[in-house]
């Protein structure tokens, strides 16, 4: 910890934390945390910073605005469970006040830092906690994201952005800015620490009232076949940034060149749903949030925050129910280009400004930076920022970031890591501002880890195949693509729909290998999917050409009698695309 603190220091940005825990008092907690034998906990001894709207008990929060504060007696549900991972905890971070903004200048404390460029905004709400990780000072931290506070950030400063599915996380012990959106976020160097941190913290909580049962999954190899849906090229908006135009189009062929499919789709009811945010109903979400303060002490709060959350006062019910009458039909028409695709690519933010820019213009600038993120809660949909480019532009103008973000239907955050870590090292960028290259992409472990089940498919449960939202509801999750050992026969079985092929064990020597893929589900969930299979397959285990044994589903040899043998074919997709081929 005295190493950390000595790097805090050397920052020596007064804006960055709003409260720097005592270094004796976290000293004393780490030796303890040694002292218990606890080398084993998933984060132990790592330091982490907090965004200021987060509760740490005996520490104040602010959210921001000083006249808010109050002495936390308690851990928020996401502390706690950090604490219980082995973490310790540096300090509480500056803020857009009351979490309203996405620039990061939006504070009594003052304007933290860019770690990466000091004449960028830093980007905001989490504006402390994005900075902090960049600068090297902590390798991890906690956000809030409810309109892209979890991801402009990220990209502005050059580090991993994770939002998760709404409610995936607890959200006890926030001060909420809109709580039916509300998510706590990650920031992190790696994708693969972001993920790590947050295994730790998902997971429901009876505290939280919009706390969801989600499954989380692991992240496993790059998926093959993914349908990548991106804005069609006249709907790109970048406000007349030509290098940003660039710079997605350059993250586009590099994701082509992984192996992902891309295809445009119309982006209008996404748009068209993140113009809501500042609209009706979530605007008086955010009043109701500060609603004392406001009407007690309305020059309490920044001006630029006041004069965006007021408006929420005048916001009638019938304005509410308009609104989501509207919004319903939004994600109706939204659902339907997701049938086509499975993840969504988009700018993190179409431009960069400076903190001159911001301030001259707070309002216009702030809404476009969130062209691309105000509509991912409202939608329902977790998010990876992930930086794909950086820039230098002399002394005159500094390092210029960019980056994408993933997104995804929720509880598809494990999806998002296996793209997103890949796609991350391949950028083979600096990590934040620390001057220091990525490292080598680590391997993923060879198992699953407790008790997860791990479970070849063969069939249309496969990546991009008709039956394949069928295993992602059972909670499942791509781990990798590989083959059978060369001891099964393959059958397109008769009277099947739709088509299923059927997987015989022969013996050896009488056999091939056969695609497949792996997921990775919980027991609960296979237990599940293994009760709607047709009886005609059972669930069997089946030997990999590496020797692994894995549960699946084969076919007995009476069913496969009269069967059309494809084994020549080397598994389903191929022979589906022999036979439209004619």
């Amino acid at each position: 910890m005295a190493s950390t603190f000595a790097r805090i220091r050397a920052a020596a940005d007064p804006a960055l934390f709003i409260t720097l825990r005592d270094e004796a008092e976290t000293r004393t907690e780490a030796r303890a945390l040694a002292a218990r034998g606890a080398i084993d906990l998933p984060l132990y001894g790592v330091p982490f910073a907090v965004k200021d709207n987060i509760d740490v008990a005996g520490l104040p929060t602010t959210a921001g605005c000083p006249a808010f504060a109050y002495r936390a007696e308690n851990d928020a549900t996401v502390i706690a469970r950090l604490r219980a991972a082995g973490t310790l905890v540096v300090g509480k971070t500056n803020l857009d006040q009351f979490a309203t903004g996405l620039v990061g200048v939006r504070s009594p404390y003052g304007v933290p830092r860019n770690a990466l460029n000091p004449r960028l905004i830093p980007g905001g709400s989490s504006s402390g906690s994005a900075a902090a990780v960049a600068a090297g000072l902590v390798p991890l931290a906690l956000g809030t994201d409810t309109a892209g506070s979890g991801r402009v950030p990220a990209m502005l400063n050059n580090i991993v952005g994770l939002k998760p599915s709404l409610g995936l996380v607890s959200t006890f012990g926030v001060v909420p800015a809109c709580r039916t959106l509300d998510c706590v976020s990650v920031f992190a160097l790696t994708v693969d620490d972001a993920f790590a941190a947050l295994g730790v913290i998902a997971g429901p909580d009876d505290k939280d009232a919009y706390s969801r049962p989600r499954v989380l999954g692991l992240p496993g190899a790059l998926p093959p076949h993914l349908r990548v849906g991106v804005p069609r090229p006249d709907d790109r908006v970048f406000f007349g940034d030509a290098r940003a135009a660039a710079d997605y189009d350059a993250a586009l062929e590099r994701l082509g060149r992984l192996g992902l499919a891309i295809t445009d789709i119309d982006i209008a009811p996404f748009l068209a749903s993140a113009r809501m945010l500042y609209e009706g109903p979530w605007v008086a979400e955010r009043y109701a949030a500060v609603r004392t303060l406001i009407e007690r002490e309305p020059e309490a709060l920044h001006a630029v925050t006041r004069g965006i959350i007021r408006p929420g006062r005048d916001v009638t019910a019938p304005d509410a129910f308009g609104a989501f009458y509207r919004l319903e039909e939004l994600r109706r028409e939204a659902a339907r280009v997701w049938t086509n695709i499975d993840v969504l690519v988009v700018p993190t933010a179409p431009t960069v400004y400076t903190v001159d820019e911001v301030l001259a213009d707070p309002i216009t600038l702030n809404s476009r930076l969130g062209t691309y993120t105000n509509f991912v809660n409202l939608l329902d949909l977790c998010g990876l920022s992930v930086p794909t480019a950086l820039h230098d532009r002399g002394s005159d103008i500094g390092m210029i970031p960019f980056g994408i973000t993933l997104l995804a239907p929720a509880g598809d955050d494990a999806l998002l890591a296996s793209i997103g870590r890949v796609l991350h090292a391949d950028a083979g960028l600096p990590l934040g501002a620390i001057g220091r290259s990525q490292p080598a992409l680590p391997s993923l472990p060879a198992r699953a880890i407790g008790d997860t089940v791990i479970i070849a498919v063969m069939d249309a449960h496969m990546t991009g195949l008709p039956l394949n939202d069928e295993l992602r509801e059972h909670g499942a999750r791509f781990w990798e693509a590989t083959t059978t050992s060369a001891d099964y026969r393959f059958f397109a079985l008769p009277g099947t729909t739709p088509p299923r092929p059927g997987l015989l064990q022969v013996e050896k020597g009488q056999g091939t290998a056969i695609e497949v893929e792996l997921w990775a589900m919980a027991p609960d969930g296979f237990g599940r999917f293994v009760a709607a299979m047709p009886a005609l397959l059972s669930a069997g285990s089946i030997t990999l050409a590496d020797g692994r044994v894995v549960k699946g589903f084969l076919v007995e040899a009476e069913a496969a009698k009269g069967a059309r043998d494809i084994s020549e074919f080397g598994g389903w997709r191929a022979y589906l695309q022999a036979m439209q081929a004619g």
